[in-house]
């Protein structure tokens, strides 16, 4: 990658470095016109779809976008807020070239980002975004405009929503309903806030809906999938069986059952392994994690005889391993998850239909279906970085490191990397006790902050 384009497309402070209102544009008119070389022989006119979530700096970029689209010649389908995996449909849907969001996902309002779908729905390929790096570097494209009647439209596709919802409907089975039972949603005044409580509603569910009045500043503000104790409280209050929470884009899910615990990805993995494979689904017999995974996960996924395929971290190394290996289904502990047998994309939508279609079915509460796996206790700190030399090179850290390593044999584990997306180094540590695991991590979360830190 360079140093445009990270592990999930293009993010920085919102109206600062990568994210201005000018790069916007360059960004738009590289995309349009890798699109338009496509169209090149065949006489047609491309078209690139738009959707963000609900930050404020969304609109600044959005018309800065669709301008450098506009003045290649490639026409603009403009969304509104929409969650991600939504932008990704409507755009294989639509037959568009290719479909741009434009939301920093779980980050805060002040940061904003750009991700790209190929028109197959599936995130822009390196070698594209490698091409368009060149192009906005170079500057060629500054040249090249398009004039009179070529200049590129744009208009807003006022059913975007709408047929998403359909979409996702239509990956619960065929018959079953949500009919009485209660569920508590949390949009993070997010891009879900219109669509999950309606999706939820239409199948049959009694839905409490909190944190679904954006202002442009509270996306993500102490709610949704990362910050979960109002749905914990409100689940508590109302008797819900399950309360969903999503982030800002809707990618991911995390899960809080009928007594208030919070479940992670991992953990609604495992349960669908479970029934995907009595259901004969499981493709291949494998599930994709990451390194991020606990290690509860891989000896659930033994005592069920299901192979754990293992990645970096990243839902689109996730899915690539999928692809390679014909697998349906993959994610990670942070709540992204991939059901490839409905969609391109990480979507929590569907990831949490497909778990209340187990509730349903087994007619078992959530908090039973947690025991599938255990928890090895888990500490993650994240410390913010001025620099991010290779981790081996950190002063002190590999010792450190390998004292660590020793200390916990084979009963736990060390990932130490850096965040794909944030000035951030993640210090993770498993271990056998609460105790060891935590002293551990902060021993060498204070190496990383005296060499590194902010």
């Amino acid at each position: 990658m360079g140093k445009l384009f990270g592990t999930d497309g293009v993010r920085d402070m919102a109206n600062m470095g990568n994210m201005t209102a000018e790069q916007a544009l360059e960004i738009g008119r590289a995309l349009a016109y890798v699109c338009k070389e496509y169209h090149k022989d065949k006489g047609t006119r491309p078209r690139i779809v738009i959707g963000k979530d609900t930050r404020l700096s969304g609109y600044m970029l959005e018309t800065a976008l669709t301008a450098g689209v506009t003045s290649v010649g490639v026409d603009v389908l403009l969304l509104g807020p929409l969650p991600t995996p939504g932008v990704a449909f409507i755009t294989q849907d639509m037959r568009a070239d290719a479909g741009i969001v434009i939301s920093a996902s779980h980050n805060p309002y002040h940061d904003n980002g750009i991700k790209i779908f190929s028109r197959t729905g599936y995130k822009l390929p390196d070698a594209e975004e490698e091409k368009m790096e060149e192009l906005i570097n170079s500057h060629e494209l500054r040249e090249f405009r398009s004039t009179e009647s070529d200049i590129g439209k744009a208009k807003r596709i006022d059913d975007a929503i709408g047929r998403y919802i359909v979409f996702c409907k239509n990956t619960f089975p065929d018959g079953m309903t949500l009919d009485g039972i209660k569920i508590v949603l949390d949009c993070a005044n997010g891009a879900s806030y219109k669509v999950a409580p309606i999706i939820f509603s239409e199948l049959g569910a009694d839905v409490s809906a909190i944190h679904v009045s954006p202002n442009g500043m509270n996306i993500n503000d102490n709610c949704g999938s990362q910050y979960t104790d109002d749905l914990k409280a409100k689940v508590l209050e109302t008797g819900a069986e399950i309360g969903l929470a999503f982030d800002g884009d809707a990618d991911r899910l995390i899960v809080v059952d009928e007594k208030g615990n919070e479940l992670s990805g991992d953990q609604i993995i495992a349960i669908c392994a479970k029934q995907y494979k009595e259901r004969g689904l499981l493709s291949k017999n494998e599930v994709v994690a990451t390194v991020m995974s606990n290690f509860g996960f891989f000896e659930a996924m033994k005592k069920m005889d299901i192979d754990a395929a293992v990645t970096q971290v990243g839902d689109r190394y996730v899915l690539e391993r999928m692809l390679e290996d014909d697998a349906v289904l993959g994610g990670e502990a942070s709540g992204h998850m991939i059901f490839h047998n409905h969609h391109t994309t990480g979507d929590g939508i569907i990831a949490a239909l497909q778990l209340l279609s187990i509730l349903r079915e087994t007619g078992k509460p959530l908090s039973e279906l947690a025991k599938i796996m255990d928890i090895f206790p888990q500490r993650l700190i994240n410390i913010d970085v001025k620099e991010k030399p290779p981790v081996e090179e950190i002063a002190g850290l590999p010792e450190a490191t390998e004292k660590a390593e020793a200390e916990l044999g084979d009963k736990g584990r060390v990932l130490i990397r850096y965040s794909g997306t944030q000035h951030m180094c993640r210090v993770m540590v498993e271990g056998p006790t609460e105790e060891m695991t935590n002293r551990i991590a902060e021993d060498l979360a204070d190496v990383v902050r005296k060499s590194i830190g902010c």
